[in-house]
Parts: structure tokens; C-alpha cells; sequence
């Protein structure tokens, strides 16, 4: 049994593993992992599990020293975003020196985190190495349409319109992939609170620069976007609520949106959308549901 702490990590290691492990995620739709606090079945579980994947980078906040106890204890905890290239790694000020941890939004990037996934499953069942192997690389294979797709419709996006304005700060590795100046509300974790001169701030770059749409998130309160539309509204400036976007955490179990592919799917399809670059309603593979959209 392997327990990941993300849906986002649980997809990744469920389309390596296959039919060959139990994967599941301890935090699950809506889930914020920045305040996330383990309950004591949660914990049973990580005892219970084989081994544990998580992200790492801080994203975990509060389950950070656990995982690092565990590990201590000889089971083996996989953060996938700590075997990603260091150089690839973005580091934003006021973070007190760490890195983003939301590396999941970058397909591209997210895709280097297969090998360390491919060979961790392989060392707890080294029987399975050919077909962890295969799958690794039809998945791999996957992300490289998925990452095509995503360029090729935030590309589309006006260059007066390039700009993501969202409730936090988990959107800078999309950012810096696809060509997009992005502002959150709150900081890289929500535990930071929004100031009123952070919500002026963006205010005021909302009406001046013309930017039609600004976007809540499903694991986030959406009391600041709103005061950002209120706010734009009173200066003049009608701006619309773009569609919520998935940031740390993925859609309902089940749903094509429930998986990595569908999450990304939905936020690149509903961004290019909302500001005025051209996406298929039904996004990347024509499975986005019309709720999401």
C-alpha cells in the first residue's frame, strides 16, 4: 500500500504503478495541504502504508516534521518535487529562502519527477520494473501533449491580457512556462494573510492595464477575488470571475478533472478562455465536463 500526501503526487504514482500497488491520497478534493493537520486515522495510515510519497518543498507546512520522523524510522518517504532539477526550481522573495513547491504547474517540469516515481516503486517491487518502466514512459508521453496544449492556447491569449491574478501565489511555474505575469491575492502558502494595500494594489492593476477576469480557487476562501471585482467595479472597470482554477488540489475522485491531466486541462482551458485567447470548451482531449466549464 503506498499513501501520497497530494492527489496531484497520488496521480503521478498511480500512473506509474498501474494495477501493481493500493495508491491512495490522504488529502483529497478542496484539501489546502498548507494548513492541512493529520488526523490520527491519517496517521495509521502512513504507519500502515509501504511507503509514502509527497511533494516536499514545504507544501505539506504542518506535516513537514512528521515525514521527516518517519522517514527517520526507515520507511521510505519519496518527495518528488526534492528530486526535481535545482536549477529549475523558482525561489520567490519573502519565502524565507525556500522554493515554490507548486512545481505541479509546470506539465513540462512536472514530467521530471517520473524517474525518481518510476524508481522508487521499482525498489519496493523490483518485479514490476519492466512494466513501471512502460508506464513511465507512456505517461511521460502524455505530459508532452498535455504541455503542447497548454502553450499553445495560453499563446493565443492577447499580450495586453497576459496577466493571472488568483486568490494565492501558486501559479508562478505555470507563469514562467507559458509566457503569463501572474499576481495571488495571499503569498506561496495561504497561512500568509492579504493585506488591504496588496488588494489596492491589484485593484488598480486590474483597471489600469484593462485585465478582464480574475480567478478564484477550489481550496481557497474566495472573499479576496470577490473585493478585487468589487474594487474594479468601483474605479470603472468591469472585471469577471474567470472560473475557479485547481491549484493544490485536484477536482472529485472519479471525474476527469479528479486527475492531473484533467486539473491542468481545466486551468489552462478556463484561463486562455476567460482572457480572451482561444481554447475548445471542451479542452484537451474533449473531456472537460460542463460544470467545470
Amino acid at each position: 500500500m503506498i499513501v501520497a500526501s497530494t492527489g496531484m503526487v497520488a496521480d503521478l504514482v498511480r500512473a506509474v504503478a498501474g494495477d501493481r500497488a493500493d495508491v491512495s491520497a490522504l488529502m483529497g478534493e478542496g484539501v489546502d495541504p498548507h494548513l492541512y493537520k493529520p488526523t490520527r486515522s491519517d496517521i495509521a495510515r502512513l504507519m500502515r502504508a509501504d511507503a509514502v510519497f509527497i511533494n516536499g518543498l514545504l507544501l505539506e507546512g504542518k506535516m513537514t516534521d512528521a515525514f521527516a520522523r518517519m522517514r527517520d524510522s526507515g520507511k521510505p518517504v519519496v518527495a518528488v518535487g526534492d528530486a526535481l532539477p535545482q536549477d529549475r526550481l523558482l525561489s520567490p522573495p519573502g519565502f524565507e529562502g525556500a522554493h515554490d513547491p507548486h512545481v505541479w504547474m509546470d506539465a513540462g517540469l512536472w514530467a521530471q519527477a517520473l524517474p525518481a516515481v518510476r524508481d522508487a516503486v521499482t525498489k519496493l517491487d523490483p518485479a514490476g520494473a519492466d512494466l513501471y518502466a512502460r508506464n513511465a514512459d507512456a505517461y511521460a508521453a502524455k505530459l508532452v501533449d498535455l504541455d503542447a496544449y497548454a502553450r499553445r492556447v495560453l499563446a493565443s491569449i492577447p499580450a495586453n491580457a497576459r496577466v493571472l491574478v488568483t486568490a494565492h501565489d501558486a501559479f508562478n511555474y505555470l507563469g514562467r512556462a507559458y509566457g503569463i505575469e501572474v499576481r495571488g491575492i495571499q503569498g506561496i502558502s495561504t497561512e500568509s494573510e492579504a493585506g488591504l494595500k496588496a488588494i489596492e494594489e491589484l485593484v488598480a492593476l486590474l483597471a489600469d492595464r484593462g485585465i478582464p477576469a480574475v480567478f478564484p480557487e477550489t481550496s481557497v476562501s474566495d472573499r479576496n477575488v470577490h473585493a478585487l471585482v468589487e474594487g474594479a467595479a468601483a474605479r470603472g472597470h468591469a472585471v469577471a470571475l474567470g472560473g475557479a482554477l485547481f491549484s493544490d488540489a485536484m477536482g472529485a475522485p472519479g471525474t476527469y478533472e479528479g486527475t492531473y491531466l484533467g486539473m491542468i486541462d481545466l486551468n489552462v482551458t478556463t484561463i486562455a478562455r476567460a482572457l480572451g485567447g482561444e481554447a475548445p470548451a471542451s479542452g484537451f482531449q474533449g473531456k472537460l465536463t460542463l460544470a467545470q466549464r
